[in-house]
């Protein structure tokens, strides 16, 4: 058939696609009909414009169907319990490797504050500790915990929890090295701070307050530093992709993991805020707390990723 022929056949049907119907199957049908006569069109008229012309039309009616889709009412949901969770189980050995890293960090600062006693002052300042040593004298060693406004302290902490993972997160970029450097400055913090009431026989206590908001607080360092690392990979290690594809994928698997944060700044501000304050809380209470928040990390950054990956295998 001659390409003027297929036209004049044709033209009419092809004219009255251009107003895709509101009816699904007829829109269908008519899709299925335009990649029809487009793959006539290329096999016996290559280069024409009549190539170009049907590919506009097919081209409507796709986005036309796509264009205004609807997001699934149960997106927020499914990103929850399936797409992060897989999200975390492909990057189980990194979260692993990162958290070995913190833990190491931290025994390092104990060791360092138990080598030199100096080294507390050098690392959380002399105000800080003096401060600290004067409550302890006063009977009130985690005094700091209950002064000031709940709701102000809830604020300023969520703030200043966010503030430090984002700063582990992005600092990714410069290759790892700078979410390395924040691991081992937090973890080192951390360390001989624990030291420091060890050290006037409160080292139990100090879990027992501390930890109530602590245990969610030092894991988002944990993953915030994962986070970061994964950015770093993804430039150094690009595999088969491109360097700028390579970092594009870590950028959006990373961005999820921070994602997962949300919640724990949350609950790590609000224990902090309003519950740590109570430092004479029935011990009960503390384990209940400390334990749950455990059993939360690894329950849904441990165990539920791993069930949800062999699912969908």
């Amino acid at each position: 058939m001659r390409e003027g022929q297929f036209i004049k056949r044709n033209l009419e049907r092809w004219e009255s696609y251009q107003q895709p119907s509101e009816d699904p199957d007829e829109v269908a049908r008519q899709f299925t009909c335009l990649v029809d006569d487009l793959s006539y069109a290329k096999t016996f008229y290559p280069g024409s414009n009549t190539i170009k012309y049907i590919n506009g039309i097919a081209a409507n009616i796709y986005l036309s169907i796509y264009r205004n889709k609807k997001e699934k009412s149960q997106r927020l949901l499914t990103f929850w319990s399936h797409e992060l969770p897989l999200v975390i189980h492909r990057h189980h050995r990194l979260l692993l490797y990162t958290f070995l890293f913190f833990i190491s960090f931290i025994f390092l600062g104990v060791l360092s504050a138990y080598a030199d006693q100096d080294f507390v002052r050098a690392v959380l300042g002399d105000h800080y500790v003096d401060m600290t040593e004067t409550n302890i004298a006063n009977g009130e060693p985690f005094g700091v915990y209950n002064s000031g406004n709940e709701l102000a302290m809830f604020l300023r902490i969520a703030f200043n929890n966010i503030k430090v993972a984002f700063n582990t997160y992005v600092f990714g970029i410069t290759l790892g090295v700078g979410t390395l450097y924040l691991l081992f400055h937090n973890g080192l913090m951390i360390g001989v701070f624990e030291y420091m009431f060890f050290h006037h026989n409160l080292g139990f206590k100090s879990v027992m307050v501390v930890f109530v908001h602590g245990t969610l607080e030092l894991w988002s360092i944990v993953v915030a530093g994962c986070a970061g690392l994964m950015l770093g990979n993804s430039i150094l290690f690009p595999k088969t992709f491109t360097r700028m594809h390579s970092l594009k994928h870590g950028a959006k698997d990373s961005i999820k993991l921070i994602i997962s944060l949300v919640p724990v700044f949350i609950v790590a501000a609000f224990f902090e805020g309003f519950v740590t304050r109570h430092t004479g809380m029935p011990l009960w209470l503390s384990l209940l707390i400390l334990l749950a928040s455990a059993a939360f990390i690894v329950w849904y950054y441990v165990i539920y990723p791993i069930k949800v990956a062999r699912k969908e295998k």
